[in-house]
């Protein structure tokens, strides 16, 4: 990732699976808006809590808190981007509180002919035409910053995996905690409580991932026990921690091409 993107795009991450036509993924709330790019078809995605999905050749999803539900229909192929809420500013011009509990067909701002050229493209081609056209995005916006105060609370929050209280955020950062809710609300498109949340969920995600225990996930994420990670777990994915770690397969791609990797849905 070139550096000057380094700020606003945690990961740019190009996946290739080959599936059972009727397997489905849950997508996951997290700390970052999710930019993704298909490939040869589109992505089937709705609310696994209510409504028709819809099919998205080009998806931004702002944060949330409860799981979408992807169908597969066998073959998944595209580029999924994470994008910071900084990053929501600097390349598409607008808050991220804006996106926030939407999936939106578009890339806010990514031109249909260059999802073409990357259609038509080789792997490592598709990232060096997709950094260029983040490049030049992120150079003709010239985007106003975040309010200092919230991008402190926003960075406090994600560094500390939610672990900072809210009454804590708001001495730091000189606002009433009634201030700071609307501030943060505004510009990041959920509560500073609710933030906490999906950042300690993100945490103990990653601990699971990396061959932690449930257990110890729970107390290293910061849970009170296992069995508040498992309601909590259950709230935001409905799923508990090892089905969800089981929900989708390993890519099938070719093994020679290092810029086909694991996807985060």
């Amino acid at each position: 990732m070139p550096q000057p993107l380094q700020p606003y795009v945690q990961s740019c991450v190009g996946y290739d699976y080959f599936l059972a036509p009727e397997a489905t993924h849950h997508g996951l709330p997290s700390t970052a808006l999710t930019v993704i790019i298909a490939f040869d078809e589109p992505i089937d995605c709705g609310w696994l809590d209510g409504g028709p999905p819809s099919l998205f050749p080009t998806l931004l999803g702002g944060l949330h808190t409860r799981p979408t539900l992807i169908h597969t229909h066998g073959r998944q192929c595209g580029i999924q981007l994470s994008v910071t809420p900084a990053g929501s500013r600097a390349l598409f011009g607008t808050p991220a509180g804006v996106f926030a509990g939407e999936i939106l067909d578009e890339t806010h701002g990514l031109p249909a002919a260059v999802q073409r050229r990357l259609q038509d493209a080789s792997w490592s081609e598709r990232f060096r035409l997709l950094d260029d056209a983040l490049l030049a995005r992120l150079a003709r916006l010239d985007a106003h910053p975040m309010r200092r105060e919230v991008a402190h609370a926003w960075a406090r929050v994600h560094e500390s995996a939610g672990r900072v209280r809210v009454e804590e955020l708001a001495d730091e950062v000189g606002l009433s905690r009634r201030r700071l809710l609307t501030e943060f609300r505004t510009e990041i498109g959920l509560t500073p409580s609710q933030a906490r949340r999906v950042a300690r969920f993100d945490r103990a995600r990653d601990l699971l991932k990396a061959g932690h225990s449930p257990a110890d996930s729970a107390a290293l994420a910061g849970y009170a026990d296992q069995p508040h990670l498992n309601r909590d777990w259950r709230a935001l994915a409905d799923m508990t921690p090892l089905e969800t770690l089981a929900d989708f397969a390993v890519i099938e791609g070719p093994e020679d091409d290092p810029f086909v990797q694991d996807a985060i849905l």
